[in-house]
């Protein structure tokens, strides 16, 4: 046992929380291993000693590791080890980084890595908030600059009461899953999905886990007190005073010349044009620091902009605070697609599709949380030319994956249950084109696409990103709706806000600054639910429910259940009565082991009652008065005919039962291979006679 080694407990929703430091990977810049029941998640972080060349951006890594045989499960596929990450690995990582980014030292250009591993997972105690917790403790006491710090928690709601850090059964009942992260002043990270619940809950809910997190601050300052390194001095990048004095003298005018337009194009050709004088006047004076004088411009436009915004409340393409750009849109604009609809926003422009399977078609998960199924899938892709530029594409990366989910986190409420619709659900956003919120845009447009393919959604779902401009030196804060790309990239926030009609399915809050109080969000929240039922308003002009029938192309699908002990005899032997049935009425089948059956075929609803009849009959025990739509297999001429009721379940039609008139021989009514309706008279150990009731031709 190391002499740094050093245990610190406190407690974190009713439950006891250890962090344990000093002990292992004594080369890292700061590490910690937090522990809360059986979940354990080791946090490490490392910090370059110098930044490397060229670097104008802060490197900032985060990964969260999940190791299966912290669940005691060897991994799936050949190599039987960890392969890439998974989707909600990368989620996780997602969730760390964005509370603490904002907190490392502007100019910081180190390559600062955190890594994230869960050890030990119990599942009624989830490990992403321990990680969040551990990210923050770890950076806290090493020696990198950083300023917070941070707490994690993840708030349920269970019959109106809030929870902190829920166990399964109180997960599963839950109608809220809210991801919080912040200081002990100010809320930094905000991330949920929840069952259209109010704008007062919500913001009930944070300030809830906020309380919380205040705790967790004070707990790990008290840590940092005790065991905190001296951070380092840091040479950190900052444009010279005398060129940034020299760019701005130069340059402000011109500037609020190119700036003093309201069209998107127009204004970046006069920037551009700004820039390029710029670099020409100085290239002798201040040789070879093209970088310090783009970075002063940038600083100058990012002051020009925010200024008046905060000032006049006039945005850059003109409209209002409160002001959301012009939409249009368009639902069933493939012909082959199961539903598509498009989303025009501004400039920013989503086209979606639904594509309905069979419920064995399903997305397969392996994870800590176990092995699972994602019924319902929505998938993000923004190629290059969205926003004009020409690069070639690339398997999705983590701001895809993150904006996938947040869209279908937003819709997963309003999908029937598939008692009620036995689909599987895909969803693929394409952006078309990009000026800021194209995740909303995501969600706007996939509500069209499900409509449009019939999905009997609870109600549409639509979102709107929200921003923000503190001014530092005033308090002055002037929140915008629909926040396009340029105020997104020179603002304070981005608060992304879907939900219904009646309340709020999703949200997700990146943040620059350090926080943000009770007051900005409930404001946020507040002129976000208006620009909400504006959008929405537009959407159902297009469609305003979903359709009544499914598309041609989508398949046909029934589901209903037989006796779980009756599925081998549907199955058959090595398959063969299942594929039988399958080769008769060209359908696909999936039973279940709880005897749910998923019938489904495209463009032939006969096919598919035919083989449900098959296989009710198959699995039903056969009562006198059942009727069945059979085949005639054999005949005795004299005596009468061989139906097949279905495999392996054969009844004979007596010659004096198929008519009533007198009949000499059966091929004056039947023939081998007639399809024919029959009722079942009698059930004997001779076997079962039947009666003719219609020849079906």
């Amino acid at each position: 046992m190391t002499e740094t080694y050093r245990v610190f407990k406190t407690t974190l929703g009713g439950r006891e929380l250890i962090v344990e430091t000093g002990k292992y990977c004594e080369q890292t810049n700061g590490s910690c291993i937090v522990r809360c029941g059986d979940t354990a998640v080791m946090v490490n972080v490392t910090m370059a000693e110098k930044a490397r060349d060229g670097m104008d951006y802060f490197p900032l890594g985060v990964d969260f590791e999940e190791k299966m045989y912290a669940i005691g499960k060897i991994p799936g596929g050949f190599k039987k080890r960890e392969g890439r990450a998974s989707d909600k690995a990368i989620l996780t990582s997602r969730l760390i980084d964005r509370p603490i980014r904002p907190l490392f030292p502007k100019g910081l250009f180190n390559d600062v890595i955190v890594i994230a591993t869960a050890l030990s997972v119990e599942p009624d105690i989830q490990p992403e908030p321990l990680a969040m917790i551990g990210s923050s403790i770890a950076i806290s006491i090493s020696d990198i600059p950083f300023a917070g710090p941070t707490g994690s928690v993840v708030v349920g709601m269970v019959d109106g009461e809030y929870i902190i850090n829920p166990d399964c059964a109180q997960r599963e009942k839950s109608v809220l899953t809210l991801n919080l992260a912040g200081t002990k002043d100010a809320i930094m990270m905000v991330e949920a999905g929840s069952n259209e619940i109010s704008d007062d809950e919500m913001v009930g809910a944070i300030l809830f886990g906020h309380e919380e997190i205040k705790k967790l601050c004070a707990f790990q300052e008290e840590i940092v007190k005790e065991i905190g390194k001296p951070k380092k001095e840091m040479e950190l990048y900052h444009v010279p005073e005398e060129i940034d004095k020299a760019v701005r003298e130069y340059a402000s005018e011109k500037l609020d010349k190119a700036l003093d337009t309201f069209d998107r194009k127009t204004r970046q050709d006069g920037q551009d044009a700004v820039e390029k004088d710029c670099l020409e006047h100085f290239a002798t004076i201040f040789e070879g620091k093209e970088r310090e004088i783009k970075d002063s411009l940038y600083y100058l436009t990012k002051e020009k902009v925010r200024a008046k915004i905060t000032n006049t409340g006039i945005r850059p393409d003109g409209r209002k605070l409160d002001e959301v750009r012009k939409i249009w849109c368009e639902a069933g604009v493939l012909p082959r697609v199961h539903g598509s609809g498009v989303f025009t926003r501004g400039m920013t422009q989503v086209m979606s599709t639904c594509t309905l399977g069979m419920l064995n078609e399903a997305q397969k998960l392996e994870g800590l949380d176990g092995d699972s199924q994602k019924r319902y899938m929505h998938q993000y892709n923004m190629p290059g030319y969205a926003s004009g530029e020409s690069r070639p594409l690339k398997s999705p990366g983590r701001r895809e994956i993150g904006h996938g989910a947040l869209a279908e986190r937003a819709l997963e409420p309003v999908i029937p249950s598939p008692e009620e619709f036995p689909y599987a659900i895909r969803i693929v956003s394409e952006v078309l084109s990009s000026n800021g919120s194209t995740s909303q845009g995501s969600v706007c447009g996939s509500t069209l696409a499900l409509m449009d393919a019939g999905v009997p959604i609870k109600a549409p779902v639509a979102g709107i990103a929200m921003g923000l401009i503190k001014d530092e030196a005033s308090g002055k804060v002037s929140i915008m709706s629909d926040i396009q790309g340029l105020e997104d990239f020179l603002g304070d926030m981005d608060f992304k806000v879907a939900g219904t009609e009646k309340g709020i399915t999703a949200i997700q809050m990146d943040i620059k600054i350090k926080g943000i109080d009770e007051a900005i969000l409930r404001k946020a929240i507040a002129q976000a639910n208006v620009g909400r039922q504006h959008i929405l308003s537009k959407m159902l002009e297009a469609i305003d429910k979903p359709r009544a029938q499914l598309s041609k192309w989508a398949p046909t699908i029934i589901s209903f259940n037989i006796n779980p002990e009756k599925i081998g005899d549907v199955v058959g032997k090595q398959g063969k009565v299942i594929n039988k049935i399958i080769e008769e009425t060209g359908v696909k089948i999936d039973i279940e082991d709880n005897g749910t059956v998923n019938i489904a075929a495209v463009g032939n609803a006969e096919n598919v009652e035919r083989a449900k009849a098959i296989i009710l009959s198959i699995a039903k025990d056969l009562e006198v008065g059942d009727m069945f739509l059979a085949k005639v297999v054999r005949i005795l001429p004299k005596v009468g005919a061989f139906c097949e009721l279905a495999p392996g379940k054969d009844g004979l039609i007596h010659i004096s039962k198929m008519s009533d008139r007198r009949i000499e021989s059966v091929e004056e009514v039947l023939h081998i291979g007639d399809d024919v309706k029959v009722e079942i008279i009698k059930i004997g150990e001779k076997g079962i006679d039947l009666k003719l009731l219609e020849i079906i031709k």
